[in-house]
């Protein structure tokens, strides 16, 4: 197997456990990999501000140090600078916002760090309680929402059995239009049509000189499928969906509470030692 060059790791579900933290034997096993050489690279939906202090918990506070947020919308150094960028055009906040509204789904919109919560039919948002974080502002309608802003991604987050119910009937043109997956059980994302993960992760491994077979890729959710068919090695964790596990290479034996980004790393790139 070519040796890997690039670790790159979701976060919810597989590096952190159900408390939203990272354990000390996920750390130790970081911190060889590190040391070996490889570059770990945090690879979420995430804004980089929803991630708190975990760059520096795990000191990946370097100008060489990477993070693709957005699910791949972001390509950025961990002191703030960014080589790429995807985003949603007010367009397509109309186009998302006359589906969903109809349904009674949330809509929320994000621009960096600051979100802008849409209602519908009753129904708000639970994004709140999912990355606290963040800056929310409840707002009346699209009308609202300022414009001439960026806007990173659009994300539906709803009690899981509702959501599921509802995500049925969305129209097939919306996913011919736009990447639309679930991040967690209560967390629907929508991001412009061709950026996910693996795109985020090709260019930044194109920027380092790097080819996808020198990539480990580990998650667990639908966001994280593309990522995991494109590394040379992708790896699922054993709490992970029936899709991821069908994407990857190879699936850990131990969740995300049980240290299985530690099993992962220490099977395929400290033992090549």
């Amino acid at each position: 197997m070519t040796e890997i060059k690039l670790l790159a790791l979701d976060l919810d579900g597989t590096l952190y456990n159900k408390k939203k933290r990272v354990s000390d034997e996920n750390k130790a096993a970081l911190k060889a990999a590190q040391a070996k050489g490889v570059k770990v690279v945090i690879t979420t939906g995430r804004p980089l501000k929803a991630i708190g202090g975990l760059l520096e918990e795990l000191s990946l506070i370097s100008a060489d140090d990477y993070s693709i947020t957005f699910n791949g919308g972001l390509v950025q150094r961990n002191t703030g600078g960014i080589l790429d960028k995807s985003e949603l055009s007010r367009q397509h906040l109309n186009r998302l916002y006359t589906v969903f509204e109809p349904l009674g789904l949330p809509l929320d919109i994000l621009s960096d760090g600051t979100v802008y919560s849409l209602a519908s039919r009753g129904h708000h948002s639970l994004y709140h309680k999912a990355n606290p974080l963040l800056t929310f502002v409840e707002v009346a309608d699209l009308a609202a929402v300022p414009e001439h802003i960026v806007y990173n991604k659009a994300v539906s987050v709803i009690e899981a059995a509702y959501l599921d119910q509802q995500i049925q009937k969305l129209p097939e043109s919306l996913y011919n239009e736009f990447e639309v997956f679930k991040s967690r059980d209560i967390i629907l994302e929508i991001m412009p049509k061709g950026v996910h993960k693996a795109v985020g992760l090709e260019r930044l491994t194109k920027h380092l000189g790097l080819k996808s077979s020198q990539v480990m890729a580990v998650g667990d959710e639908e966001n994280d499928l593309s990522m995991l068919a494109w590394a040379g090695l992708g790896v699922a964790m054993a709490n992970g969906t029936a899709a991821a596990k069908a994407a990857a290479d190879t699936v850990t034996k131990r969740t995300n509470d049980e240290a299985g980004v530690a099993e992962a790393i220490h099977n395929y790139i400290l033992s090549e030692d």
